[in-house]
């Protein structure tokens, strides 16, 4: 444990403590509201749509942020729209695009010959975040919670009784819109820390997990962001422990807690 406290000194450490906790937090934040719209697919649907557009960027040697970022948000607006419009052909439309996507991802790096350099983003390399990357982080965490502070009421309609909100004259395209691309830059974010792989278990885990718990949708919230933050910090000492990936030792120990929460909690 010592050695582990005594990383804690290296500046690359800090960055991934920082950025990992805060993306970890907002995106079970959002995860309760598609857990609670039944929307849990669309994660796993965007993070990959998010590689194929990274294979992409990485053929045409550009940032990633330019081709990533729209693409993932557009995306996050058609399967919002087919999901809503068309209640049983949503998870289907969604299976459909990410194995599309995944599979148009992998052949557009192997033609490119930069297979080898997409790893780090199918897997997450959280050690490795920039200065940039932390920016980035703290901007999108702050721009999530105010989101949540400023429409909490509205949210918590729209998620709960979406015909009541409609009734009361609520926009449902507009909220719709504020969640598809906030879900769709904690996609983009996470990708980097998490891997395209794993990003949807961060997103959805927590909430689930919180949804045993919770009496209402603020302790839905306060759960769900609670048990993400633990999750992510045994995830990250873990790694550390044992020499494995972050993003798959946060996943792993989200996965444990749903599993004594489903135990325990009756």
């Amino acid at each position: 444990m010592s050695e582990i406290l005594d990383l804690l000194r290296y500046s690359f450490v800090q960055r991934a403590l920082i950025a990992g906790s805060l993306i970890s937090i907002c995106a079970s934040i959002l995860g309760v509201i598609l857990v609670l719209k039944h929307y849990s697919l669309i994660g796993h649907g965007l993070s990959e749509i998010g590689f194929a557009s990274l294979s992409i960027a990485a053929a045409l040697k550009i940032s990633a942020i330019y081709i990533t970022a729209p693409a993932v948000i557009v995306a996050a607006f058609i399967i919002m729209f087919v999901s809503e419009r068309f209640k049983t052909a949503g998870d289907i439309a969604i299976a459909v695009a990410s194995s599309a996507a995944l599979a148009l991802g992998v052949i557009i790096s192997s033609l490119s010959g930069s297979a080898s350099n997409m790893s780090s983003y199918l897997f997450g390399s959280v050690l490795a975040l920039s200065e940039s990357d932390l920016i980035f982080a703290v901007i999108l965490a702050v721009i999530i919670i105010l989101a949540f502070v400023i429409f909490y009421n509205r949210l918590f309609l729209i998620s709960y009784n979406e015909d009541y909100a409609r009734s009361l004259g609520i926009n449902i395209t507009y909220y719709q819109a504020l969640i598809s691309i906030l879900t769709a830059f904690i996609i983009v974010t996470g990708m980097r820390i998490m891997g395209t792989l794993l990003i949807s278990g961060v997103i959805i885990l927590p909430a689930v997990s919180a949804k045993n718990l919770a009496s209402g949708f603020q302790s839905l919230v306060i759960y769900s962001a609670i048990i993400s933050f633990i999750a992510f910090i045994a995830g990250l000492t873990l790694s550390f422990a044992l020499n494995i990936p972050a993003g798959a030792a946060v996943i792993l120990a989200n996965t444990i807690i749903l599993i004594l929460v489903k135990v325990f909690i009756k």
